[in-house]
């Protein structure tokens, strides 16, 4: 099983829940040169949504979203899991964390329907680096 695995920081953004605000918020990001290893868009009560974002480079996604006037939330740690799709691919990953008594309390995948996945794995700030030793990074 051939898979990649890095630590990565997210940060949150929360906008309204209209058709739109994604797209308006991820072409502004586009434009200031901010490329993404991953995003989801959660609901987040009745009237907003919340989006993660996270950056292939941090320091630059903090600059620009300064320097745009972007309300954004972090960074906060995570762990980008990418791979061959097989059966149980993510098993072994989740086995290192229990045996290490490392918690995951949010996750989030996708196959690309190639045979390839990515996964993120949402960790506590205080587990990150008992769960980075514990998967080797």
């Amino acid at each position: 099983m051939a898979f990649k695995i890095r630590r990565m920081d997210y940060f949150y953004a929360t906008v309204t829940d209209e058709p739109g605000e994604a797209y308006e918020l991820l072409t502004r990001l586009a434009e200031m040169g901010i490329s993404l290893a991953a995003f989801t868009a959660v609901p987040f009560g009745p009237t907003h949504t919340q989006l993660t974002l996270f950056p292939e480079n941090v320091d630059r996604m903090r600059d620009a979203a300064k320097n745009a006037g972007l309300a954004i939330d972090g960074p906060h740690p995570a762990i980008l899991v990418q791979g061959d799709d097989e059966l149980g691919a993510l098993a072994s990953v989740h086995a290192r964390l229990a045996q290490a008594g490392v918690n995951v309390f949010a996750s989030n995948g996708v196959t690309d329907g190639k045979g390839s996945y990515g996964y993120v794995l949402y960790i506590r700030p205080e587990k990150i680096d008992h769960a980075l030793a514990a998967l080797d990074i």
